[in-house]
């Protein structure tokens, strides 16, 4: 008896880990390796034919919109959880040189004081395109982003610097994407946050 148990078990793990991937699959496409999700998962292609057709009309269309949030959200909550762990590795190839440079500082300083983040994501309440716009060749989008996180810094004692690791904080954020517009580099780029 005790063995059809076993065997039940294992299948209804294997019905739960199959259930899984394929949400997993479908949440984040079918590509191999996390840098590409990433950049799969952002949309690029939204402004090729309004800029092609009129480079000085930036407006375009509301689906065009809610798919670039929908990319913009994935990539805010990847970055947030990378810089939050400490290790930008999966999200490197959407930061500019300065952003990435900024995010390395910080998360070295933190390392030489023997600090420690503890950062949970809980989710985006709402994600809003603030302006969009023709920069010199590069089109520019500046994204309010309202958020909660749960967030503690701890020294190398494990004592409590600053936040509360039982306490839900509102966090509010202005992230500024950009796409050099001739060229044929899908990515964006993560040019500029304000908190």
């Amino acid at each position: 008896m005790s063995y059809s148990f076993e065997y039940i078990d294992i299948i209804l793990l294997a019905m739960i880990a199959g259930f899984i991937f394929l949400r997993l699959r479908g949440i984040l496409g079918k590509k191999s390796g996390y840098e590409d999700e990433m950049a799969s998962s952002f949309p690029h292609d939204f402004s090729k034919e309004p800029l092609q057709k009129n480079p000085k009309n930036m407006e375009f269309d509301d689906e065009a919109k809610n798919n670039f949030i929908k990319g913009a959200k994935i990539a805010y909550e990847n970055i947030v959880v990378s810089f939050s762990s400490g290790n930008l590795s999966g999200v490197k190839q959407i930061l500019s040189k300065k952003v990435y440079d900024q995010f390395e500082n910080a998360i070295k300083d933190m390392k030489t004081n023997g600090q420690i983040s503890q950062t949970t994501f809980i989710g985006i309440n709402s994600a809003e395109i603030k302006k969009h716009e023709n920069n010199k060749g590069f089109l520019e989008v500046t994204v309010d982003f309202a958020s909660e996180i749960i967030s503690c810094i701890k020294d190398k004692d494990d004592k409590i610097i600053s936040g509360d690791p039982k306490k839900v904080k509102k966090v509010y954020d202005t992230w500024i994407f950009s796409k050099e517009i001739s060229s044929n580099n899908p990515n964006w780029l993560l040019i500029g946050t304000e908190s």
